[in-house]
């Protein structure tokens, strides 16, 4: 690679993927870094290497898309550094990398942010047991493994992958003990104006419904998991009626059990902002597009000079939109550095946002319904884990409230909350709300300041090779 570097993109799933694409296109000199073996993201993610797929295996729509996506990266020669984790970014956009090699580091002029979301669970006792994992996690396993949870599953949570777990696994020759919604039927038919412009997702919704009922699947909807615990050869899976608010229904009604051995559970998609929360970008909180994301402009251009986001990242839209919204920011990178010129940023851009305003009309209605439900985090019971990683309770997060912690910062510190590895992405949203239900909004609840690492790393890999011989040692200072 040249000395040269325009634009990092950080994120090899639609969004980073296409804004690569049209950056290269411009002219610019782009590097796509991804932890990931490969591009194409959750929604896109391809076998693994050493797998191989039957001949006779129909690709499904997802596959083909993402094989077409990797395959115009490697012919458009984009250079690609997959298996490398970004860990630290300085307030000079010098991004410290540690990849198969060891440690590296760049300078570019730029930084594309499109690391997608994080999944959100509603913390319920017995969340942490194994064998109870995320609508995400059920989906790698499907998809990248070709693996079953389990013999016997119970999908539940909120949104389209609730169905869309609950249909691979199907496919895949699993049973689904249920599919527990929070959401009730009339949500579902409200999103229907915004499916009627997309025919292939509203024929695949009708397809996956049809499965299920073929299948005597039992679907609760406006259910929500109250407790899992475990029995001999499985799960004892409690479950109950939830009000509108996500809140536990009142008024005598009776919880259900179910018994499986797999749980898989998600309730929405958490906006990627480790990288802007780290630069100290200005976020704002807006519910219905997944929680705290990083202030921008329609081009994608942050507080921060030199700074662009894109894709889910910036706002739960989905799939369909991220492309596009990768593509339109890259242009507003390319125009800020002089590679394209205004008429031609203009005749560019505007297909480009009539495109992602079709796909995001459909990605916003399902960002509305997973948005996480005031009720459902009143709800949490006071021994439930919220996180995991420092095994802190709800109950022990209201004290420190109580105690006097005014937001999730101080409530960092006494707690240990969002200290463990994954430094507060499965716990920040649920903690931040339940400090808010206590000092009165998200906004003053805040959200947890970014630090480095923003990925684990160890010391040998940030240090590499080196004896005690290779420290310097400073003079004595004179008497």
């Amino acid at each position: 690679m040249s000395d040269r570097l325009d634009l990092l993109v950080i994120g090899g799933g639609p969004a980073g993927a296409r804004a690569a694409l049209r950056a290269g296109a411009c002219g610019l000199s782009v590097l796509l870094v991804d932890e990931n073996p490969d591009a194409g993201g959750q929604v896109w993610r391809p076998l693994p290497v050493t797998f191989s797929r039957r001949n006779d295996a129909p690709l499904s729509a997802e596959a083909r898309a993402g094989d077409a996506l990797r395959r115009e990266l490697r012919d458009a020669g984009i250079e690609c550094r997959f298996g490398h984790k970004v860990w630290n970014i300085g307030s000079d956009l010098r991004c410290d990398v540690i990849g198969p090699g060891g440690s590296v580091s760049w300078k570019p002029r730029a930084i594309l942010v499109a690391t997608g979301t994080t999944e959100r669970v509603v913390p319920f006792p017995g969340w942490t047991l194994p064998g109870v994992i995320g609508l995400a996690a059920a989906t790698i396993l499907l998809k990248s493994q070709n693996m079953l949870p389990g013999r016997r599953t119970v999908v539940a949570g909120s949104g389209p992958l609730l169905l869309a777990v609950a249909n691979g696994l199907l496919k895949a020759g699993g049973e689904v003990a249920a599919v527990v919604d929070l959401a009730s039927r009339g949500e579902w038919l409200g999103t229907l104006p915004s499916l009627l412009g997309h025919p292939a997702l509203l024929l695949q919704g009708i397809e996956w419904q049809w499965r299920l009922r073929s299948a005597r699947v039992p679907v609760y909807y406006r259910h929500a998991i109250r407790s899992v615990s475990p029995q001999e050869g499985g799960f004892k899976v409690l479950i109950g009626p939830v009000d509108a608010e996500g809140a536990p229904a009142q008024g005598g009604a009776h919880a259900h059990e179910l018994h499986a051995d797999a749980v898989a559970v998600g309730n929405g998609l958490v906006p990627g902002t480790d990288v802007t929360r780290l630069l100290r970008a200005n976020h704002r909180f807006e519910r219905r597009l997944g929680g705290w994301i990083a202030r921008s402009d329609d081009d994608g251009r942050t507080s921060i000079p030199g700074l662009y986001i894109a894709g889910d990242g910036a706002g739960i839209a989905g799939a369909a939109a991220a492309g596009s919204h990768g593509e339109i920011a890259a242009l507003a990178c390319a125009l800020d550095q002089g590679a394209i010129d205004s008429s031609s940023h203009a005749r560019e851009r505007a297909p480009l946002a009539a495109r992602w305003a079709r796909s995001a009309r459909f990605g916003n209605t399902m960002a509305a319904l997973m948005a996480l439900r005031e009720g459902s985090v009143r709800g949490i019971a006071p021994e439930a884990v919220v996180c995991r990683c420092e095994d802190v309770t709800r109950a022990e997060i209201d004290a420190a409230v109580r105690d006097g912690a005014r937001d999730v910062n101080q409530l960092k510190a006494w707690t240990r909350c969002g200290m463990g590895p994954c430094q507060g992405r499965t716990c920040g949203d649920i903690a931040g709300g339940l400090v808010a239900l206590q000092v009165g909004s998200r906004e003053a609840a805040g959200c947890f300041t970014g630090r480095a690492p923003l990925r684990p790393v160890g010391l040998s890999e940030v240090a590499g090779e080196y004896t005690y011989a290779d420290i310097p040692i400073p003079k004595a200072a004179p008497l």
